[in-house]
C-alpha cells in the first residue's frame, strides 16, 4: 500500500465531498431544492452510466442482489439523502450540515444490528453513539435557542440516517456488480425518483433564476462533487480499507466549514466545533478496536466495498 497514494486519495474525497456542501449552498436560493438535487443526480448518472458502458465487462445488473442494490442506494443512500440534504441546507450553514452529516458512521452500527446477524452492539459502543447524538444536540441546542436554523439541521441528521440505513441494507443484499456500475444504475433510478419529488413539490425549471453561476454550481455538484468524488472514495476504501476510508466523514466538516467561511463569508460558531469533536469522540469509541489497528497493521484490501 502507498501511503502517499493513501493519503491524496484522502485529501481528494475530503475536498471534493466537504465542497459539495459550499456549492450546494451557493446556489440554493436561486434553484428550487429538490430540483437542484435532480439535477445533481442527472449529471452524475449521465457521466457514470457513459463511464462503465464505455469500459464495458460486467456493468449491467444480472442478478435479483444487483437489483436489490441498485434499488436500495437509490432510495436511500443517494434519493431520500438528497431530497432531505437540500431542503436541510436552506435553513443551515455548510459546516453545520457538514457536521450533521459526519453523524453517519456514529449510527450505522444501530442498522447493523438490526439488520445484520453477525453485529451486535456493546455497552460502550451504546455510549459511543449517545456521545453522537450529544454532539448533534450541542449543534442543534444553541441555533434552536436563538431561532436559528434547528429545522435545516433536522433534515441533514435524516440525510445522514437515509444514507447510514441504505449502507447496511446494501450489505444485507450483497449485490455482485461492481460498485461504479451499481452507483451509476442507482443515480439513473434515483433521477427519477427525485424529479418526482420536486413536480410533486410544484418546483418547475421556470422557477431557475438561470445565470453563469447557478450552470457552474450545477456542474461542480453533479460533476466533481458526485461523479468523480465517488470513485475517488470507492478507491480510498480499497487501498486504505474501509475503517481508515470512512473516516474521510470526519475531515468533511472541516472543509465544509472552512470553504463556507472562504466563499460564503460564514461564521464558525464554538458550538459547531465543539459538537463535531463530540461526534469524532463518539465515533472512536464505537470503532475503538478497528481504529487501534490502524497504526499496528497492514491495512488488507477489503474483499468488497460499500
Amino acid at each position: 500500500m502507498s501511503r502517499h497514494r493513501t493519503l491524496v486519495l484522502f485529501v481528494a474525497a475530503a475536498v471534493l465531498f466537504g465542497t459539495s456542501f459550499v456549492g450546494i449552498k451557493a446556489a440554493i436560493g436561486s434553484i428550487p431544492p429538490v430540483l437542484f438535487a435532480a439535477f445533481r443526480v442527472d449529471v452524475a448518472a449521465i457521466v457514470l452510466l457513459t463511464l462503465v458502458a464505455v469500459r464495458g465487462g460486467y456493468w449491467l445488473p444480472r442478478s435479483r442482489a444487483d437489483v436489490l442494490g441498485v434499488l436500495a442506494s437509490a432510495a436511500f443512500v443517494l434519493g431520500a439523502n438528497n431530497v432531505l440534504l437540500f431542503l436541510g441546507q436552506q435553513h443551515a450553514t455548510t459546516g453545520a450540515a457538514a457536521v450533521m452529516y459526519s453523524l453517519m458512521p456514529v449510527v450505522s452500527p444501530v442498522f447493523a444490528m438490526l439488520l445484520l446477524d453477525d453485529e451486535r452492539i456493546s455497552a460502550v459502543d451504546a455510549v459511543g453513539i449517545l456521545f453522537g447524538l450529544a454532539g448533534v444536540v450541542v449543534i442543534v441546542g444553541p441555533e434552536s435557542a436563538l431561532g436559528g436554523g434547528s429545522v435545516g439541521q433536522a433534515l441533514v441528521v435524516g440525510a445522514a440516517l437515509s444514507v447510514a440505513f441504505g449502507t447496511v441494507l446494501l450489505k444485507r443484499v450483497g449485490p455482485t456488480i461492481g460498485t461504479i456500475p451499481l452507483t451509476a444504475w442507482a443515480m439513473v433510478v434515483a433521477a427519477v425518483g427525485i424529479h418526482a419529488v420536486s413536480l410533486g413539490l410544484g418546483e418547475s425549471p421556470t422557477q431557475v433564476a438561470w445565470s453563469p453561476t447557478i450552470v457552474a454550481a450545477i456542474l461542480y455538484v453533479g460533476m466533481p462533487a458526485t461523479a468523480a468524488a465517488y470513485p475517488v472514495y470507492f478507491a480510498l476504501l480499497a487501498e486504505a480499507g474501509p475503517v481508515r476510508g470512512n473516516l474521510v466523514a470526519y475531515a468533511m466538516p472541516i472543509v465544509a466549514t472552512l470553504s463556507g467561511w472562504a466563499f460564503l463569508g460564514e461564521s464558525i460558531s464554538a458550538g459547531t466545533i465543539l459538537g463535531f469533536g463530540v461526534i469524532v469522540s463518539g465515533f472512536l469509541l464505537v470503532q475503538r478496536e478497528s481504529v487501534a489497528r490502524i497504526f499496528g497493521t497492514t491495512v488488507r484490501r477489503p474483499a468488497e466495498t460499500e
